[in-house]
């Protein structure tokens, strides 16, 4: 891992950490939501941000509340993913999941909580101009709302209960998935006001990336140690949900992974002279291997 990078993924924790501090209504609200933020996790979007960041020789300091707000939705979503009305998960990052220790009813207030704080937060950012929160605000609320991740998490449950195409498949995880994957990548480019085209590219690496998290996920389920990913494996299969793995096979899956990884690779290298790529490679070698 970088270590510029992982230094400011600590001030990511401590901001984050700091925020939820503030909370004096309910100690539960505020111990249920910490409970989820500190289980630990890849930091994968914070990450991405910051090596967008990094690509453009901005200051990543500038990065750290909007990734602290990245995690923060992304780890509400984990809170409601888990819930028995949708996947119904009692082991999330190695550890029980949050309803299982909280109860349903805080932890569906947890997960709204740190919806609605992570908004909070970002809105405070007094490093950027007002203008630029806007912006950042409104990227992050498009791909976590629902025409993004709730959208596709909808089209995800419909899903279980219908027969689903590979070409639907791929667009809810479009959605579900890849939207809140963009997110860091628009948002970096946002903070530093980044040339059109260069964007442009990156959004399509950032799209790329959310396949191939899918997929990865996906073959996880199915050949991963519940010790090294954190949850319990076996889980698609068991509630006979539409996947990768499903529609194309084992094999037919880590085909498609492949070549997810070889297109944005070549992304990559299509703006390799304007922008310094170490970093984003890093992120893609890192973080979309096939299994662990």
């Amino acid at each position: 891992m970088n270590n510029e990078i992982k230094h400011w993924l600590s001030k990511t924790e401590e901001a984050i950490q700091t925020h939820l501090d503030n909370g004096r209504v309910s100690k539960t609200i505020r111990n249920a939501s910490l409970y989820s933020v500190n289980a630990g996790g890849k930091r994968f979007r914070p990450y991405l941000l910051f090596s967008v960041l990094k690509s453009l020789n901005a200051d990543l300091s500038l990065g750290v509340k909007a990734a602290a707000a990245l995690e923060m939705i992304h780890t509400y979503s984990l809170i409601h993913d888990d819930l028995p009305a949708m996947d119904d998960d009692e082991l999330r990052r190695g550890n029980p999941t949050n309803h299982i220790v909280f109860g349903e009813a805080a932890a569906i207030l947890a997960g709204d909580n740190l919806l609605t704080e992570s908004f909070n937060l970002l809105s405070n950012d007094t490093s950027l101009e007002e203008s630029t929160r806007l912006k950042l605000i409104r990227i992050l609320s498009e791909c976590a709302g629902q025409n993004g991740m709730i959208g596709g998490q909808m089209l995800d449950i419909e899903g279980e209960v219908a027969a689903v195409s590979l070409e639907e498949l791929e667009n809810i995880h479009r959605f579900k998935t890849g939207h809140l994957i963009s997110a860091p990548v628009q948002m970096a480019c946002t903070i530093v006001n980044a040339e059109e085209q260069t964007a442009s590219v990156l959004s399509r690496f950032s799209e790329k990336l959310g396949i191939i998290f899918q997929i990865r996920d996906d073959i996880l389920d199915v050949t991963g140690d519940v010790e090294v990913t954190g949850k319990n494996t076996g889980s698609d299969e068991r509630k006979e949900k539409t996947t990768y793995v499903s529609e194309l096979g084992l094999e037919g899956a880590r085909a498609q992974l492949d070549l997810m990884q070889q297109e944005a690779a070549e992304l990559l290298k299509s703006i390799g002279n304007n922008i310094d790529t170490a970093s984003l490679n890093e992120v893609l070698n890192r973080f979309a291997i096939r299994e662990q």
